[in-house]
């Protein structure tokens, strides 16, 4: 294969990788796609001798390790708020973001009733939504777990989920279940804590221990 050929594949790597980032929701995995198609850009500047093209995106990699590293080290401002009742505020909310919602829990309805509804606010910003109905067992049954695009990154699964464990314990909980969704809400949820069943039904569990 000639090596002008192999610097044009770079290239055209590089610009796939790069409108690839622009597509997405999600502002962690936008940074790191963007900049891994930076790098891979600045690496094609090289070969082909343009200065120019390699130190911009150069510089554009040092831009999202800097704005990745800000998102993992600000200390941002939790709080839960429950709800009770199906609020307009609520009605809202699930409309605004209903096509998002749908791509990550497609089995999800908005109009069903549930007895119990969280909003994490993260900054003050209702970043996040739990919907789902609680039985008399202590078993949270979520039908819907959403975190807004903006605020992608974890934190709040985290939050919810690990550092929260006695809130819910003392709201009754002692169980968490929730049906499988996406890839990428699968991955989510194995990453805050939550296990696949090996029974037909295929539900994640979570289950809760006070902490010490």
């Amino acid at each position: 294969m000639e090596t002008i050929l192999i610097y044009e594949l770079i290239g055209y790597l590089a610009s796939i990788l790069v409108a690839i980032s622009l597509m997405m929701s999600a502002i962690v995995k936008l940074r790191i796609v963007n900049m891994i198609g930076a790098f891979t850009f600045a690496i094609y500047g090289i070969l082909i001798g343009s200065i120019p093209v390699a130190a911009m995106n150069g510089f554009i990699v040092l831009i999202n390790i800097y704005y990745l590293a800000q998102i993992y080290k600000d200390k941002d401002y939790f709080r839960l708020l429950r709800m009770h009742g199906r609020s307009e505020y609520l009605k809202e909310f699930l409309k605004f973001h209903e096509e998002s919602i749908r791509t990550f829990q497609p089995e999800f309805s908005i109009s069903d009733d549930h007895n119990f509804t969280l909003f994490v606010l993260r900054n003050m910003i209702p970043a996040g939504l739990l919907l789902g109905n609680l039985d008399e067992n202590g078993n949270l049954d979520i039908s819907l777990d959403y975190v807004i695009p903006d605020f992608r990154d974890f934190k709040i699964g985290n939050y919810l989920f690990n550092d929260k464990v006695d809130y819910f314990i003392n709201q009754g909980v002692r169980k968490i279940t929730t049906g499988a969704g996406s890839k990428d809400h699968n991955h989510y949820l194995e990453k805050v804590g939550f296990v696949q069943r090996s029974d037909e039904s295929g539900k994640y569990e979570h289950k809760l221990t006070k902490k010490a």
